[in-house]
């Protein structure tokens, strides 16, 4: 057997028995008792109405937890941005509120002063952990008069520099990130001021770009996050992991101005979706911006959702199985419950048929009787006026004659007592009987076609068999059905063997015939109503059916052993006795 007959023999152990039932009683209401479209209708309307409002509210979970989810990442990156303005914020306030605390306590003489300046520089330093890298005083025309610092920047002309001419207009500024005379990305702080002959002079301050850089870096943030500034015109102001080196332009655009934090949702050059908070930091040139990758910050839920996903088709699934078997079982409850209705009417049918045959053959055979009575009485009298009147020897072949008249009256009248025996109520009526004779009796009526197909019968009893308590009724129609079944299933010059043994309780007849046998797969099914396996032959499925229900009325048990090919064996087991409860079954059943 190659793999797809395996397959198809296996699923065909799983296919439902109505699956192509028709219904031979149905009449006009055949669509009541389309089993199949019973069941279609019940799987598909159970489905829906189970699976329905489950993946309707699967369907609403997922969306509102998804939106629930990307609410509070929001909120998060909201929160992130927020926080990392005011920490930047505070950072640039607080140095420039340095620097003008130097201003308004120190005249510009006293700042011109380099030694003073140095001082001043070391305390702020000490001051604020480092942060600052040099100090320098500008004068009225934009030469940097006095520099403290790593630098060569004493004399330097800065009147044409952008953030000269910036920090003349405001008074305060803070640049964004530029090279300068340092040819190295930095930024300064200035304030503008007075002298004592009322020129304008600056103080200016570097600070150190590590320090600005580490307050990003300190942010904790989830999803592969990056952190950093830019200017109004989109210029890295520090160094990004996404978007490239410092004094680079960012592939993002420039977020609009906000007075407040703001989060949205963009994609990335590769068509990432991203998750981009920014802020304007108030009084400088610099824009916070923090960028996450949405797919890693979902990630978390990702897989809770396949978790869920997993365990809503799982479920799916164990419902499907649910409905599949509960409507096959309920489906198959009604094809047998209507099996057991047509059997019915089959059996009230065939009941109705043989109880007119019994009647007529009982009417047949007992208006049989009298005249083979009358006609066995005259040639009686024939016979003893022959031996009476005459001698012998004078009357042999006319005596022989009349012999054998009488032997074919006799005959005669056992045949018609076997018909009367047969043909008696369907009640049962338990009284002793001998199994041989009951054998011999139904192998009678069979004979003629036995004789003229060549079928050879053996019988074989055991020398001490006890008689049983039994329905002769009901054993002449279980031994007829079985006798029946091995005449049809052999061939001319076949043979029948019916063997006969007790048990402890039981007696065991057995019916073997050479036939042609019947496949493994039927032998289960050899009992049911309505299935054959001599359906070419005119066979209706129904005379085993009722030779098991016959059978169990009188408290046996019928089997069958076959081989394809072979032969098959019918195994009936009787009971010697029928014990009153039985008996009262066996009526009930009867009598329904």
């Amino acid at each position: 057997m190659n793999l797809e007959e395996y397959v198809m023999k296996a699923l065909a152990r799983f296919k439902p028995k109505f699956w192509d039932h028709r219904d031979v009683a149905a009449g006009p209401y055949k669509h009541l008792f389309n089993f199949r479209r019973i069941w279609k209708m019940a799987v598909i309307l159970t489905a829906a109405v189970t699976l329905l409002p489950v993946l309707v509210l699967a369907v609403i979970d997922y969306n509102v937890t998804r939106r629930s989810e990307e609410r509070e990442i929001h909120l998060r990156t909201f929160r992130l941005v927020s926080n990392a303005r005011r920490t930047i914020a505070f950072f640039l306030e607080e140095r420039k509120s340095a620097v003008n605390f130097i201003v308004r306590d120190n005249s510009f003489e006293t700042l011109n002063d380099p030694t003073r300046l140095a001082a001043i520089l070391s305390n702020l330093k000490e001051a604020f952990g480092g942060g600052f890298v040099d100090l320098g005083v500008i004068d009225p025309l934009g030469y940097q008069r006095i520099y403290v610092g790593p630098y060569e920047l004493q004399g330097k002309d800065y009147s044409d520099q952008g953030w000269y001419k910036e920090v003349l207009e405001r008074g305060v500024y803070t640049s964004d990130v530029f090279m300068g005379f340092r040819h190295m990305p930095h930024l300064v702080v200035a304030v503008r001021c007075q002298s004592g002959g009322g020129l304008s002079y600056v103080i200016r301050a570097t600070l150190d770009m590590q320090r600005f850089n580490d307050l990003l870096s300190q942010l904790e943030m989830s999803g592969l996050g990056d952190a950093f500034i830019i200017n109004r015109d989109g210029i890295l102001q520090t160094p990004s992991r996404l978007e490239g080196k410092m004094l680079e332009k960012i592939s993002l655009p420039v977020p609009p101005y906000s007075h407040a934090t703001e989060v949205f949702e963009a994609h990335g050059p590769e068509g990432l979706p991203l998750i981009i908070g920014y802020a304007y930091i108030e009084g400088t040139p610099f824009i916070l911006m923090i960028v996450e990758k949405k797919e890693e910050l979902m990630r978390p839920w990702y897989r809770t959702r396949m978790t869920l996903v997993g365990f809503a088709a799982a479920s799916i699934i164990i419902i499907l199985f649910v409905i599949l078997g509960g409507a096959t079982h309920l489906v198959n409850n009604m094809h047998e419950a209507d099996q057991k209705r047509v059997m019915t009417l089959h059996q009230v049918e065939y009941s109705n048929k043989m109880a007119t045959v019994g009647r007529l053959a009982a009417g047949v055979a007992h208006e049989i009787n009298n005249p083979l009575a009358i006609i066995n009485e005259k040639v009686g009298l024939i016979k003893d006026l022959l031996t009476m009147n005459q001698p012998p020897a004078k009357n042999d072949r006319l005596l022989n004659l009349v012999d054998s008249v009488i032997v074919s009256v006799e005959r005669s009248a056992t045949i018609a007592r076997r018909l009367l025996r047969f043909s008696r109520s369907e009640e049962i009526n338990i009284r002793p009987l001998d199994l041989k004779e009951t054998i011999h009796d139904v192998l009678g009526f069979l004979g003629k076609e036995a004789e003229y197909r060549s079928i050879e019968v053996s019988v074989d009893f055991p020398q001490d068999l006890s008689k049983i308590e039994s329905d002769s009724g009901r054993l002449h129609q279980i031994f007829l059905n079985i006798i029946n079944n091995a005449f049809a299933a052999v061939d001319d010059g076949g043979h029948l063997s019916i063997s006969v043994a007790q048990e402890e309780e039981f007696v065991r007849v057995t019916f073997t015939d050479d036939g042609c046998g019947i496949p493994e797969e039927d032998l289960d099914r050899v009992f049911e109503p309505f299935f054959s396996t001599k359906a070419n032959r005119g066979g209706t499925g129904l005379g085993l059916s009722i030779t098991s229900g016959l059978v169990q009325e009188l408290g046996g048990r019928i089997s069958v052993q076959s081989e394809v090919g072979e032969g098959t064996s019918f195994i009936v087991h009787l009971p010697f006795r029928l014990d009153k409860k039985r008996e009262e079954n066996g009526n009930a059943g009867a009598a329904g």
